[in-house]
């Protein structure tokens, strides 16, 4: 009795043994492509896809006084082309501006004069902005600037995905230098490199994400007042001395502080940004916001306009110092840095 007990364990073991076995045979047979095929099974991709302008959050910064003498130059321009991409924040409410741009119109409740703490609180406004984006570039620019979007995308994609990425032009060559405030009324001098927002910057999420402690919210404004310096400066200073990052200085990002005639012809198209207004004409893209084109000042400055010569694209063609490019350009290329609005300026 107790021997038949023993086989008939024995006999059901071997059977669960044998069901185990087949089991894992079946598992083992099935191949990546059927578990792919399979709805619901797909493996997640170990890498983000490829950056698309669609993941860059450009933020422009402004005020009332520049909605029309600035800002129409830039909607005729490059934000018609990343619409979807751009917001613009400024400080006091514009019913053209909002009937054009909708929700990518910011109005934010930060004063219209041009000080550190209202400086700093558009700032912290266009940040929180990209944080509740989700997008995986932050990109800061003022409304006198010019930005190639084809060429954004270009420097954005070069950056692994592991780095933090700070990337901009400073305006000094040298550190700016600061007082930290220390407990028991105490301060210590500290110095960092800024990229200066005249000429425009980017940021990844990652690196924003770290810097959140510092500049969500309200805190950033508290920030750039315990440094007293400006926005562009606190941004700098969170990165450098806060969370020991680094500046990655890129001269394909131009202020109207720069000469421009010292940027040759053939580099004109892989600039990210260039100044579109400034006080001296040769150094500008347009004379004036948004004014005619002066055909006496083609040769001391750039301009973009369009020739048709038949073709459906037509002929681009660039001027750089009384210079013309060599070569036609492509309607792409040229779109990239097209002027539109004056006279004798024609539209695609």
């Amino acid at each position: 009795m107790q021997c038949r007990l023993l086989r008939g364990l024995a006999g059901v073991l071997l059977m669960l043994l044998c069901m185990g076995l087949l089991s894992l045979r079946y598992h083992l047979r099935l191949s990546p492509k059927r578990v792919q095929d399979t709805p619901g099974l797909s493996p997640a991709s170990p890498w983000p896809p490829e950056l698309q302008l669609k993941d860059v959050f450009i933020a422009v910064k402004t005020t009332r006084t520049f909605h029309h003498s600035r800002l129409e130059l830039l909607l005729d321009t490059w934000v018609s082309r990343t619409r979807e991409q751009t917001f613009i924040f400024t400080d006091s409410p514009d019913e053209g501006l909002q009937e054009r741009l909708g929700p990518h119109l910011v109005v934010t409740n930060c004063s219209a004069e041009h000080s550190h703490p209202a400086l700093s609180c558009k700032m912290a406004a266009e940040f929180d902005a990209f944080l509740a984006s989700g997008r995986r570039w932050f990109c800061h620019v003022d409304d006198d600037n010019y930005v190639n979007p084809r060429a954004l995308l270009k420097l954005l994609k070069a950056f692994p995905q592991t780095l933090d990425v700070y990337i901009g032009r400073p305006s000094l060559n040298r550190p700016i230098h600061a007082s930290e405030p220390r407990p028991h009324n105490r301060t210590r001098l500290v110095q960092f490199w800024f990229a200066t927002g005249g000429a425009g910057f980017c940021i990844n999420r990652k690196l924003a994400l770290k810097m959140a402690p510092w500049a969500s919210g309200s805190r950033f404004v508290d920030t750039s007042a315990l440094i007293r310096l400006p926005d562009d400066c606190t941004v700098g200073y969170i990165i450098e001395c806060k969370l020991g990052g680094h500046l990655q200085s890129s001269p394909l990002f131009h202020s109207h502080l720069e000469t421009l005639q010292l940027l040759g012809a053939t580099q004109l198209l892989t600039q990210v940004s260039l100044p579109t207004l400034s006080p001296l004409p040769r150094h500008s893209l347009v004379p004036t916001a948004g004014g005619p084109m002066n055909p006496e000042l083609l040769g001391n400055g750039l301009c973009l306009f369009l020739a048709s010569q038949g073709s459906p694209e037509g002929l681009w063609q660039v001027l750089w110092g009384g210079q013309s490019l060599a070569g036609p350009l492509s309607g792409g290329q040229a779109q990239d840095w097209m002027v539109a609005g004056g006279e004798g300026i024609p539209g695609p």
